[in-house]
């Protein structure tokens, strides 16, 4: 592909490249210049047509954009400091996983550290790494914690009780057996109860002990696109 188009802006910056001193001298007009070039009187070369120019930059726009999406992004958490931390490390861990679709993540996060306005809810990893900008949490800038807008949300002091559907994950807290969570992809459901073992098909859970939070556990699936 002729990626020296590039440096044209448009076409008629094209034909001036192929124009030279001596054509302006001799006509003394720049756009009938352009226009013998155009045609080839003044053979030139090969000289593009208006049309193959506009469908050339094109398809050079179009193969810069897919190698651009084909490169592989730094993940969130390169170069970061997160040895002091379980949990930031485990989300490391988990991170490139999510990000690419093998897997999916339920962190349940239940938080206290100002001995009041204890909060805690279950946490869609894949959705939230789609929507934020992880690399703060990475950095120590800001606080992992449920929001109202999560898969749940309790404010054990006021009591509110939020439930919402993600794009990976709906919500049932109509069971008998609790508060499931059914992996739209694969159809699998997660049953979030501890005494379940395992949580559920493909479902590994995980208990991270960590002074930065009261409670962190993470529901890991191995998701299967279902037939």
């Amino acid at each position: 592909m002729d990626t020296a188009l590039e440096e044209f802006p448009d076409y008629e910056k094209y034909l001036d490249a192929h124009m030279s001193d001596e054509d302006l001298f001799y006509l003394e007009d720049k756009e009938l210049a352009r226009q013998l070039i155009e045609v080839g009187y003044h053979g030139k070369g090969e000289i593009l047509t208006r049309e193959q120019f506009l469908k050339r930059k094109a398809a050079i726009a179009e193969a810069k954009k897919n190698k651009e999406a084909n490169q592989p992004k730094a993940l969130s958490h390169a170069g970061c400091k997160i040895d002091h931390s379980p949990f930031l490390k485990a989300l490391a861990e988990r991170e490139e996983l999510v990000r690419n679709g093998r897997m999916t993540t339920i962190i349940f996060i239940r938080d206290n550290k100002n001995c009041k306005n204890e909060i805690s809810g279950y946490i869609d990893l894949a959705h939230r790494l789609k929507t934020e900008d992880f690399r703060l949490y990475f950095e120590g800038k800001k606080v992992l914690l449920p929001k109202p807008s999560d898969l749940s949300y309790y404010n054990w002091e006021t009591q509110n009780c939020t439930l919402n559907d993600s794009p990976n994950f709906r919500v049932d807290a109509n069971s008998d057996a609790g508060l499931l969570f059914r992996n739209k992809r694969d159809r699998k459901v997660i049953n979030v109860d501890p005494a379940k073992d395992p949580p559920g098909d493909g479902t590994k859970r995980v208990e991270i002990p960590t002074e930065e939070y009261t409670q962190v556990v993470f529901f890991d699936h191995i998701t299967r696109r279902k037939h």
